[in-house]
């Protein structure tokens, strides 16, 4: 087993202010201080999807790399892709400082970030960079709209037309609680509106990458239901379920469980579970869909994939545990699925609903 130095290090980045504690992450990360995934995913864990392969099924949610500034690195932790953004058309700081809070006691995260950008034409000089070095591995291109756009559906379409060409997939945000107004982009009309402009700037470039819709786990039934007609009607290839949540179980310890924000980790699993669940009910798993939220273990990312999830994304565990968690989660998925009968993770997609 290769040594892992995050529990020497998490100590001395926990002292450090949350948000100065990620960048100093991500400088590593571009220096190559990280240690690379020591073997090859086992064939077990491969899939294909919108034409796409993955090595594996385990994600970098959106969030940590918000302006593309070491996509290969953390594919090189071990990850099967890595999903970058949220990226606005323009650039903007986002909200005022502090806006990033560890609840240690909860294993858990808030944030109130509002969508903090370099903008699209920074993010699209970097991509296009990876792109002539020919690297490797799927990246994602996660978009917002700036907090000050008045059309909503035009900022999107823009970051498409920026982004699109450098995206293995494009992914609306539209269920960020830290964005004025942004959440009630969710609602069925407004969301079928928006998509259709989405989709006008997605199949006008010349290789269309698939499109897909990240939705809040506070969303209510009727909500849930028009969402899933519209994407079984075609509006988007997938969902991701889901971002964090507004909600504040009970039981959180930590003395900055009130700030205002959305709440990520091991809070929110079985909410965001049980959307998940719902979700590939309503959309009778015809409808790819990325699981995420309070991912800590392989025992969690395999509850997802048997709930009705493709792939599955983390950010938050990684806070506590590291890089290493990584490999353990392949391993434990690999050791699963074969548990319950299975050649491959994939074939454990949707158990829970045969």
């Amino acid at each position: 087993m290769a040594w892992d130095p995050y529990p020497l290090a998490r100590p001395l980045l926990h002292l450090l202010p949350p948000e100065t504690a990620h960048a100093l992450t991500l400088w590593g990360l571009r220096r190559g201080l990280a240690p690379a995934a020591p073997a090859a995913d086992d064939p077990a864990l491969r899939t294909t999807l919108w034409g796409l392969g993955f090595s594996n099924p385990v994600g970098l949610a959106a969030g940590f790399d918000k302006d593309a500034e070491a996509p290969d690195a953390a594919l090189a932790l071990g990850f099967g892709f890595v999903e970058i953004g949220s990226v606005t058309p323009r650039p903007q700081p986002g909200n005022p400082r502090p806006r990033l809070f560890r609840l240690a006691e909860d294993r858990a995260v808030i944030n109130r970030m509002g969508f903090n950008s370099a903008g699209a034409e920074a993010v699209a000089a970097r991509l296009a960079g990876r792109a002539r070095a020919a690297a490797g591995g799927v990246v994602g291109v996660n978009l917002g709209k700036n907090r000050d756009a008045t059309d909503a559906a035009a900022d999107y379409a823009d970051g498409v037309r920026r982004l699109g060409a450098f995206a293995d997939y494009l992914v609306v945000n539209v269920s960020s609680p830290n964005t004025p107004g942004l959440r009630a982009l969710q609602g069925g009309a407004a969301l079928g509106r928006l998509l259709d402009a989405v989709r006008a700037a997605r199949d006008a470039l010349d290789r269309p990458p698939p499109l897909l819709v990240k939705i809040a786990p506070d969303l209510e039934a009727a909500d849930r239901a028009d969402i899933a007609a519209a994407i079984r009607a075609g509006a988007a290839d997938g969902l991701i379920v889901g971002n964090t949540t507004i909600t504040r179980p009970d039981g959180l310890r930590s003395r900055h469980r009130g700030e205002p924000g959305g709440l990520s980790g091991r809070p929110l699993f079985a909410l965001s579970t049980e959307i998940l669940a719902d979700m590939y009910r309503r959309t009778a798993g015809a409808v790819p869909l990325i699981g995420t939220g309070g991912i800590a273990s392989g025992a969690d990312a395999y509850a997802k994939i048997r709930a009705g999830a493709s792939l599955v994304q983390l950010y938050s565990a990684l806070v506590y545990q590291g890089p290493a968690l990584i490999g353990r989660i392949k391993a434990d998925l690999v050791r699963r699925a074969r548990a319950d009968g299975f050649a491959t993770v994939a074939e454990a997609v949707g158990a829970d609903h045969r």
